[in-house]
């Protein structure tokens, strides 16, 4: 049987988590007496940002059906290679039922078309930039080439635009050059050799100081990686596996979305106006693009594949029945694929970029009865997320194995070859704002980190507020919070891992794959927008 973790005693914090972060009186705070202040802080805030208010009616929760993204047909197979083509371009959506929504987006779409690909198998993504601004493409969680990872200053041109890697960095009229970026105009091709486990992976833009209201108008998608050990446990499959893209907005009167932008173009200036600094919450909850949907199951097993693609919201998820039951999340999978066994959830916790798969079992909801995912760190509105409708009574072959997945790495505190410690906090960059990793903002000219290709190290990360930290190439396991034992949810490979307000945490990784630039950088977008990104040079 799955190990069973019964989150009851987070319950009698819930009301203190659930206060908004002061951000104003919290970065004061912290500017003046630094990382030692913050361990007050972790039993108040819930969640870092500030939340925009939508100006148009917003529709009742559990009407609207949830959309299933297409899954894209590739444009050629042959050569043991599968080639897709991605146009970026503007479209209008109807999000809120009888609002028109312009976004930017993948083939048309938001969120744009899922890949399905097979472990091992390589393929090559043509992307086009049809969009009025430059464009990267980063798949996260993909163990890919550097020249295929999504380099921030590795821009797509589009037509008309000939601005190569020089950057007003970070909202200063400071020039950042990057000798090394390369650009190329309108059209570039991704490789990924998809040498990895399966897991579910997404891409999005990741232009510097432009990745927040890239991803917010819509540049996101899924990608999910298959193999056949997966495929043969016998977990819900077909339509009763569920990918699940979480994300917040809010709508201006006229139904475009609300962003503070301090440049709404966003070709020039990058920052939101000061109110937003922490992040920028919305106070509509989408899952795969419709506001709180409704689905129709059968009285069986599901298999939920949910990633939190939200620019700075926080999640804390809980599956309760309308008479007040809850049922239990089991966790078979996190960031970088399966887990070794399964793990019982009552409650599960879900920072921006991270994803869980997960298994829910209707059986016992009568049929005709409602089963709703909520939020409890939401409030109001955003609290509700989906629901579900029991349909139907169904046959139900599927299976939790008690055994999931025997080929996550063993590394071992004594194997690292070194131990490295990294801050993450408020500070200031050329008289403004902005978001710190050991006191400096990014700079893509600076050479950070450097380690050799298959060295196994020891991060030690800090934090100040909530910063989901994200390693490009590598996954890696959390060997610690705060001097303890990782939590329920830590388990498995990561690629992300959530820091909580003042909380410490280790992470273990061996630097294998391929030579190159990287990245690491909260994924608090607006964070990660503001500074809070340094490079990792693998030789």
């Amino acid at each position: 049987m799955p190990e069973r973790y019964d989150d009851r005693p987070d319950r009698a914090r819930g009301v203190a988590r659930r206060r908004v972060l002061g951000i104003g009186g919290a970065l004061g705070l912290m500017a003046a007496t630094g990382l030692s202040a913050s361990a007050a802080l972790a039993r108040r805030p819930s969640f870092t940002g500030a939340e925009l208010r939508s100006a148009v009616p917003l529709p009742p929760p559990f009407q609207v059906p949830l959309p299933i993204p297409s899954v894209l047909a590739p444009a050629g197979t042959s050569g043991g290679v599968d080639r897709y083509e991605i146009t970026q371009r503007e479209a209008t959506a109807e999000i809120l039922p009888g609002v028109r929504t312009p976004l930017w987006t993948y083939e048309g779409t938001f969120p744009g078309p899922t890949i399905e690909s097979r472990r091992g198998r390589p393929i090559t993504v043509t992307h086009r930039n049809e969009l009025p601004v430059p464009t990267v493409v980063h798949l996260h969680g993909g163990r890919t080439p550097a020249a295929s990872d999504g380099y921030p200053t590795d821009l797509v041109l589009p037509e008309g635009r000939h601005d190569a890697a020089t950057h007003t960095g970070h909202g200063s009229t400071h020039d950042m050059h990057d000798p090394r970026a390369v650009v190329t105009k309108l059209t570039r091709d991704y490789t990924f050799p998809l040498d990895q486990r399966p897991a579910l992976l997404w891409y999005h833009d990741h232009r510097m100081d432009f990745t927040a209201p890239a991803i917010w108008r819509g540049l996101a998608g899924l990608h999910i990686v298959r193999d056949d050990a997966e495929d043969n446990l016998g977990l819900p499959a077909g339509r009763r596996e569920l990918p699940l893209m979480l994300t917040d907005r809010a709508f201006a009167a006229d139904g475009t979305l609300a962003y503070p932008a301090l440049d709404p173009t966003l070709r020039e200036r990058p920052g939101v106006r000061d109110p937003y600094l922490a992040g920028v919450l919305g106070d509509v909850i989408l899952v795969n693009g419709a506001p709180w949907p409704v689905h129709e199951v059968d009285a069986a097993r599901y298999r939920l594949r949910i990633l939190n693609a939200s620019n700075a919201r926080h999640y804390e998820l809980e599956v309760v029945t309308d008479d007040g039951r809850r049922l239990d999340l089991v966790q078979i999978g996190a960031d970088q694929g399966l887990l070794a066994t399964p793990v019982t959830h009552r409650l599960l916790p879900l920072a921006p970029a991270e994803r869980h798969d997960v298994v829910i079992d209707f059986s016992g909801v009568p049929v005709g009865g409602r089963v709703r995912l909520v939020n409890r760190l939401g409030s109001g509105r955003t609290r509700d997320v989906m629901a579900f409708r029991i349909a139907r009574k169904a046959t139900d072959d599927s299976r939790i194995p008690r055994i999931l997945s025997t080929d996550l790495p063993t590394w071992r505190r004594s194997d690292a070859v070194r131990v490295r410690d990294f801050s993450f906090r408020t500070g200031r960059m050329r008289g403004d704002h902005g978001w710190l990793i050991d006191g400096l903002p990014f700079d893509p000219a600076r050479s950070d980190v450097t380690t050799r290709l298959g060295d196994i190290e020891v991060w030690r990360l800090i934090a100040d507020v909530h910063h989901p930290v994200h390693l490009h190439l590598v996954g890696f396991r959390i060997l610690s919070r705060g001097g303890g034992p990782p939590l329920p949810h830590d388990a498995g490979l990561k690629d992300t891992v959530s820091l909580r307000p003042g909380e410490s945490a280790e992470i273990i990784t061996r630097f294998d794959g391929y030579r190159g630039r990287y990245l690491f950088h909260c994924h608090n977008a607006e964070h990660e927008d503001m500074g809070m990104m340094a490079n990792l040079e693998i030789i």
